[in-house]
C-alpha cells in the first residue's frame, strides 16, 4: 500500500486555502495527511479551520512557520509554500535546513540571483523541490511535447502567448506586494508575465524546450517594452520578444489592462504545422498541407494532480519533479531582461484608456482601446507598440550577459 505523504502547509489566506482544500480532498483518498500547519494570523482562520476539520485530522497549528519546523520536522516529507513571492527563498531555506523539500507555488523567485541560492540549496537535499507550473503535466501536452521532439511536425520556428486577463483596480490593493517593484530591500516584480500569467509564459519555454520532454527554452536574446494603464508601480501589460539558444523567436503579448472575459492562446510555429493550445478548452495541429488534428482536453484539477505528481516522485514512483528551480532558470531570466531591455515601464498614452464599471461585479476595470490589434500586430508581424503610437522609445537587445544589471535597473523604476 502506498503510504500518504506527510504535509507541512505554511499559510492560511489567501492561495493557501486552495492547498488547504486540497490536500484534505487527497487525504480522504489516503493520498496525503497534513501534519501541521501555521499562519501569523491563525487564530483569525477559525472558521476555516473547523471547515477543514483540523481537530478531527489531527492538525497541529502555528503561528510561526520556523516554529512549526522545529517543532515537526521528522513527522514530514515535505513543506507546501503558497506563500508572498518574496518569502518563498527564506521559507525554502529553513524547510532545506531540516531536509527538507519543497512545494514552492509559482514563481519561486523573480530575482535570478535569489534562485541560484535557492538551487543550491536544494542541491543538497535527498528530494529536489517543485516548483507548481501547473500545466506542463497535462497528458495531452506531453504527447504532443514528444511529437515536437521526434520531429513529427518538422523544425521549431517560433512560439507565441497571447493573454488578455483582466483585473479589476481593486486587484492591485489586494496586499503590499500587488503590482509592486520592490517591497523593502526584496525585488518583487509582480505583474502579469511573472505572476498570474506565469502558467503559459512557463509553457511556452517549455513548448521550446528540446533536450527533453520537461526542459525549457535556453534564451540567448530577450527585447521588451512595459507599459502601464493602472495607476501601479510595476507594469500591467507587456510585449517581449526572446531569442532562444536554437534560433527560436518567442514572443509574449499580455496584459491586465482590459475588461471582458479572460483568453490566453499558445502556438508553436513549425515547418509542417502550427500547434495551438488553449488552456481549459483545447488543443490543434493544423497541418501546412490543410488538415486540422483536434485534440479535446478533458477536465483538468491542475491543483491536485500537480500535487498528486509530486507525491509520486517523493515516493520514488517518478524520476524527478515536473519543475524544478533550475528549470525556472530561463522563466525568470526572462521576467529579469524584460525589466533591463526595457529600460522604463512607459504610460499608455491616456487618450486609450476607457474606465469601465462591471455592474455584476460591482469592480471597476480600465480597458486600452486598441489593444488587441497591438497586440495582434506585435505577435504576426513583430510591430511594436512604440512603433504604432504608444509613444516611446524601443527596449534595446538584453542578453544573460546583462542580468547584473536588474537590480539597479528595477530599483531604478521604482525610485522614478
Amino acid at each position: 500500500m502506498k503510504r500518504p505523504i506527510r504535509i507541512g502547509l505554511i499559510g492560511m489566506g489567501g492561495f493557501a486555502g486552495s492547498h488547504h482544500g486540497t490536500v484534505a480532498q487527497l487525504e480522504e483518498r489516503g493520498e496525503a495527511r497534513l501534519i501541521c500547519t501555521c499562519d501569523p494570523r491563525a487564530a483569525e482562520f477559525g472558521p476555516q479551520q473547523e471547515q477543514w476539520r483540523f481537530a478531527q485530522r489531527g492538525v497541529k497549528v502555528f503561528d510561526d512557520y520556523r516554529i512549526m519546523l522545529e517543532a515537526c520536522h521528522t513527522e514530514l516529507d515535505a513543506v507546501v509554500v503558497p506563500t508572498p513571492i518574496q518569502l518563498h527563498a527564506e521559507m525554502h531555506a529553513s524547510a532545506a535546513a531540516f531536509g527538507l523539500p519543497c512545494y514552492l507555488e509559482k514563481p519561486a523567485t523573480l530575482d535570478h540571483a535569489e534562485l541560484e541560492g535557492m538551487i543550491a540549496l536544494d542541491a543538497r537535499l535527498s528530494k529536489a523541490s517543485l516548483v507548481g507550473f501547473n500545466f506542463v503535466i497535462e497528458k495531452p501536452r506531453l504527447a504532443l511535447k514528444e511529437r515536437l521532439l521526434a520531429g513529427e511536425f518538422g523544425g521549431m520556428r517560433g512560439a507565441t502567448l497571447t493573454a488578455v486577463w483582466p483585473r479589476p483596480t481593486i486587484y492591485f490593493q489586494r496586499n503590499e506586494w500587488a503590482g509592486r517593484l520592490v517591497v523593502g530591500d526584496h525585488v518583487v516584480i509582480d505583474s502579469c508575465l511573472g505572476n498570474a500569467l506565469a502558467h503559459f509564459v512557463y509553457d511556452l519555454l517549455f513548448w521550446a524546450g528540446r533536450s527533453s520532454v520537461y526542459s525549457c527554452a535556453q534564451l540567448a536574446a530577450v527585447r521588451a517594452e512595459l507599459y502601464r494603464a493602472h495607476a501601479i508601480e510595476g507594469a500591467d501589460t507587456f510585449f517581449v520578444e526572446a531569442d532562444t539558444s536554437t534560433g527560436v523567436t518567442m514572443r509574449f503579448a499580455l496584459s491586465h489592462a482590459c475588461s471582458g472575459p479572460s483568453s490566453q492562446s499558445e502556438e508553436v510555429i513549425c515547418e509542417r504545422a502550427t500547434v495551438r493550445y488553449v488552456v481549459g478548452q483545447h488543443a490543434e495541429v493544423r497541418w501546412t498541407d490543410g488538415r486540422v488534428e483536434r485534440i479535446g482536453l478533458e477536465p483538468f484539477d491542475s491543483l491536485a494532480e500537480n500535487h498528486l505528481e509530486y507525491y509520486r516522485y517523493l515516493r520514488g514512483d517518478s524520476p524527478r519533479p515536473a519543475a524544478t528551480l533550475a528549470d525556472s532558470r530561463p522563466f525568470v531570466a526572462l521576467n529579469n531582461l524584460a525589466y533591463v531591455s526595457s529600460g522604463e515601464i512607459s504610460a499608455i498614452p491616456p487618450e486609450l484608456i476607457s474606465p469601465e464599471r462591471d455592474e455584476k461585479e460591482q469592480k471597476d476595470y480600465l480597458n486600452v482601446r486598441g489593444l488587441q490589434a497591438a497586440q495582434d500586430q506585435f505577435i504576426l508581424r513583430g510591430t511594436w507598440p512604440s512603433v504604432a503610437g504608444w509613444r516611446r522609445e524601443p527596449g534595446v537587445v538584453a542578453t544573460l550577459s546583462d542580468l547584473p544589471r536588474f537590480h539597479d535597473v528595477v530599483r531604478g523604476m521604482a525610485q522614478r
